[in-house]
């Protein structure tokens, strides 16, 4: 298995699955341990489903870089989700719900329409649960998503601790002068970020597992903020490597191996939580 292993990673795209999945998975467990703690977990289950309807309109208007249509319209809506949920007669969950569920029938309905492929079952099954894409990849396509995932990290890390401020207390936050709208609006465009770059490792319907698991995961075995950010990094791309190698080993669905190596690892934290006494 070894040796069929270092044969695999001898092609370039192997190597640049393996780039991309590991640099996604990093980027989704460090947003995903505040969107948790945030209680606003499924804004990656909102926004995936936008870029699914703006990946629908990109390929009615046969686009060849899609990123330039389905980015701008993610970031977007994310930011009019911020908003909309901020709004009292519309709650935060009623928001993502509305947003959600209406781009996933809009761009089915787009691509049912329009769509000039002769296979549109198979097309609308590897947008929503992850396809071979992730193994498609072009060097132009592993370096925007290297450039983006820096940029993800740089902000994280610069507004470390404005991030931890909001994600616990806005109203102490607030008192103290912390800007809690803009730390809010950065989430929710780094937010949007990553679920474009995750569509093509895991699909729309499963990128909420990259940002939820590993946080409950690292949660189940540390305390402090620091720490469950650490450890949901260690865990999700380590679920992300073997997801791929395992995934390119035995022909399964990339997404959906990434996903139940995450679901494994969860159980795995859990046990451990729970011989601790957490």
């Amino acid at each position: 298995m070894l040796n069929t292993l270092l044969v695999y990673l001898s092609y370039p795209f192997v190597r640049y699955a393996l780039i991309v999945g590991v640099l996604i998975a990093l980027c989704s467990s460090l947003l995903g341990v505040t969107l948790v703690l945030k209680r606003f977990s499924f804004i990656g289950d909102g926004l995936s489903h936008v870029a699914f309807g703006a990946m629908a309109i990109a390929a009615v208007l046969n686009m060849t870089n899609r990123m330039l249509i389905v980015l701008p319209i993610t970031v977007i809506c994310a930011v009019l989700l911020l908003r909309t949920g901020q709004n009292s007669k519309i709650k935060g969950d009623a928001a993502i719900a509305m947003i959600s569920v209406g781009a996933l029938a809009f761009g089915y309905l787009l691509m049912s329409l329009f769509s000039t492929s002769a296979n549109l079952s198979g097309d609308v099954c590897g947008a929503l649960f992850g396809s071979t894409s992730i193994l498609t990849l072009s060097k132009t396509d592993v370096w925007l998503c290297i450039l983006l995932s820096a940029a993800v990290l740089f902000f994280f890390v610069l507004f470390y601790h404005r991030i931890f401020d909001v994600t616990f207390d806005e109203n102490f936050s607030r008192a103290a002068g912390t800007k809690v709208d803009a730390a809010n609006l950065m989430i929710a465009v780094i937010t949007a970020v990553i679920i474009v770059l995750a569509m093509n490792l895991v699909g729309s319907l499963l990128i909420s597992a990259l940002i939820i698991f590993p946080a409950l995961c690292a949660m189940r075995i540390f305390r402090s903020f620091f720490s469950v950010t650490v450890c949901a990094a260690v865990v999700s791309v380590s679920c992300a490597f073997l997801g791929i190698v395992i995934s390119i080993l035995a022909g399964t669905p990339v997404g959906s191996t990434v996903v139940a190596a995450d679901v494994a690892a969860f159980a795995i934290c859990a046990l451990i939580g729970k011989i601790r006494g957490e």
